[in-house]
């Protein structure tokens, strides 16, 4: 591997999603009064968010469904009633206040830090694009990297071959001097490789890997490839 470029996911590769999403939940659940017993929403919650975002990326709902059926059918689960406004309302606050919890994964820096000198650095996300940039923004991730791509910018998601095109095109980059680097087997490892990038899939969530591939459990072992 002759790497120039690397492009990394990020939420749930870097940006601990999981772990800012239940803070901020607390958060505007307090503000707004909700009484649902907090770990059973998010126990409830996790799977159909992921439901949703699947669906998202294969363009079979909208932003705005995602935001708000995500909530709902977790409130429906827990046979929780919630009024119509009051979704709206947490799907906004939600949006608005999750920028603001901003742990990353342990060895996140470290592992940044140890790359910048060798590589050229980017993001390829399909994270709202409000939401990204104040992330990386809030996060100290922003120096890291010179280019951000998201999917509402580029008009499709991850695994579609054109936002990595765009991505590499954006950046300079030829696929075979670029790897990718992200927890989603679908999106970013079958995508990037789809386009001849390499690829190094970070198994953080407890998602089989369908091909044999580069594979960390912990961001510091990428320093074994690079």
């Amino acid at each position: 591997m002759n790497i120039k470029h690397i492009f990394f996911d990020l939420d749930h590769t870097l940006w601990d999603f999981e772990s800012n999403s239940s803070k901020t939940f607390e958060l505007i659940f307090k503000k707004n009064s909700v009484g649902v017993r907090f770990d059973d929403f998010i126990r409830s919650y996790k799977p159909i968010n992921h439901k949703y975002w699947k669906l998202y990326r294969e363009d079979k709902v909208s932003k705005a469904d995602l935001r708000f059926n995500r909530l709902i059918e977790a409130f429906d689960e827990l046979n929780y009633k919630v009024s119509d406004d009051l979704i709206h309302t947490l799907a906004k606050e939600y949006i608005d206040f999750l920028p603001n919890h901003n742990m990353l994964f342990d060895g996140a820096i470290d592992i940044l830090s140890y790359l910048k000198p060798k590589y050229k650095m980017h993001i390829i996300t399909n994270g709202f694009e409000e939401v990204q940039h104040k992330k990386m923004k809030n996060s100290d991730l922003l120096p890291f990297f010179e280019k951000i791509i998201t999917s509402e910018e580029v008009g499709v998601k991850k695994p579609n071959p054109k936002i990595f095109h765009y991505a590499l095109e954006k950046s300079d980059a030829s696929p075979e001097e670029s790897i990718m680097i992200g927890d989603n087997f679908e999106a970013d490892i079958l995508g990037a490789k789809n386009v001849g990038m390499y690829t190094i899939f970070c198994k953080f969530n407890g998602e089989v890997a369908t091909e044999k591939v580069i594979t960390v459990s912990k961001l510091g072992q990428i320093k074994n490839y690079l």
